[in-house]
Parts: C-alpha cells; sequence; structure tokens
C-alpha cells in the first residue's frame, strides 16, 4: 500500500498512524495538493490528501473511509474502532467532534492564507471561529469525564483523531484556541505526541 500526502495535514497523520497502529507495511509519498498538484493528480485526478493506494492499485480517498477499510485488512482483531456499542457511540462522537474541528481549523487557515485579505468575509470567519470552538468545549468536557487512552497499544482511531487535530490546530491557530482554557486536551495530546508512533510521524 501507498499513502499519498503531507503529514503537516490531519487527516493524512491520522491514516498514518493508524497505519502504524495496525501494524500494516504501507509506503508513505509525501506529495502535496498544492505545491505539487499535477504530480498529485495523476495519482488521483480529484487531488485530495489522503489518498490510499491500495496493493491491487485501486486509490480510495478521505481518511475516514481509508480506516474503513483498514480495519477489514486488520481483520476481526481490529483496534480502531470498537465494537461495544456504548464505546462505539462514545467514539463517534469523539471522532465527530474532532474532524470538525479539524475542518473548522482548516477553513480558517484557507480563508487567511488563500483568499485576498479585502475578500475575506469577517461574519462568516467568525461563525466558523464559533464553530470551532464549540466543537472543543465539547471536547474538553468529553475528556474530562472520562480519560482518553494514555498507552500505544490502547489507542484507536477515536484517540488518534482527538490527538492530531488538537496538534493541527494548536499549530496553526493557537491564537484563537488557548490552550490553558482546555487543560485535559493539552494534558492528553502531551502524552499522545510523546508516543513512539507519533513521535516517529510528526505533524511538521
Amino acid at each position: 500500500m501507498k499513502l499519498i500526502g503531507m503529514l503537516d495535514s490531519p487527516y493524512v497523520r491520522r491514516v498514518a498512524i493508524c497505519l502504524k497502529l495496525l501494524k500494516l507495511d504501507f509506503e508513505h509519498a509525501s506529495i502535496s495538493v498544492f505545491s505539487t498538484y499535477d504530480q498529485f493528480a495523476q495519482i488521483n485526478p480529484v487531488v485530495k490528501a489522503p489518498t490510499l493506494i491500495a496493493d491491487n492499485g485501486s486509490t480510495v480517498m478521505d481518511s475516514s473511509v481509508i480506516l474503513q477499510y483498514l480495519a477489514t485488512l486488520a481483520g476481526p482483531g481490529q483496534r480502531l474502532f470498537p465494537t461495544v456499542p456504548d464505546d462505539a457511540l462514545r467514539a463517534a462522537r469523539l471522532t465527530g467532534l474532532a474532524l470538525a474541528a479539524c475542518e473548522k481549523s482548516i477553513q480558517i487557515v484557507y480563508e487567511r492564507n488563500l483568499r485576498p485579505v479585502e475578500k475575506q468575509h469577517e461574519p462568516w470567519l467568525e461563525r466558523v471561529r464559533a464553530q470551532l470552538l464549540a466543537a472543543y468545549a465539547e471536547l474538553e468536557r468529553e475528556v474530562a469525564a472520562a480519560a482518553l487512552s494514555i498507552e500505544q497499544d490502547q489507542f484507536d482511531a477515536a484517540d488518534v483523531t482527538v490527538a492530531v487535530s488538537w496538534r493541527f490546530t494548536q499549530m496553526m491557530l493557537p491564537e484563537i484556541v488557548d490552550k490553558a482554557a482546555y487543560p485535559h486536551l493539552q494534558a492528553f495530546s502531551t502524552l499522545a505526541e510523546d508516543l513512539p508512533v507519533f513521535v516517529d510521524t510528526p505533524a511538521v
């Protein structure tokens, strides 16, 4: 298998870490949807990261879709998605909130970096900021109520998604999401980022 995309994308990093947790062999190609657009388009004309090239040559995109496929490769003992209904429900809630935070963070970054200042729409940006903060407020409450895994061999896809989302936002928008206001998320992130699989898959 081959994973296409840059690790500065939380979605690409999410998949890369989960691949390693599942001990699945893969090659990583750091190809950018921006600076190497044409090269990426030759692999996947949709130019969406991450893209996974399966062993039979088929391409799959979208991190959640890719993780669903990887779980099938791992077999009945897969560790990415809980199978007990209550655990699966919490994992789904954590994942949805973390992916929403990712999406809103990226929207702000793109608006700032890709759109001319005179064309940026402040009311829309304010709405996205409110959504971003709401997502992290909910995540903080969830983590405060029930701590996430702290051992690498206990991590599932939800744990990884929360960790990479928080790291991305703190890298790109620390002035909007003050880590001091989210002590449980920050503590979890610190523990996660010190784990070997995270260290081996840096965000930059």
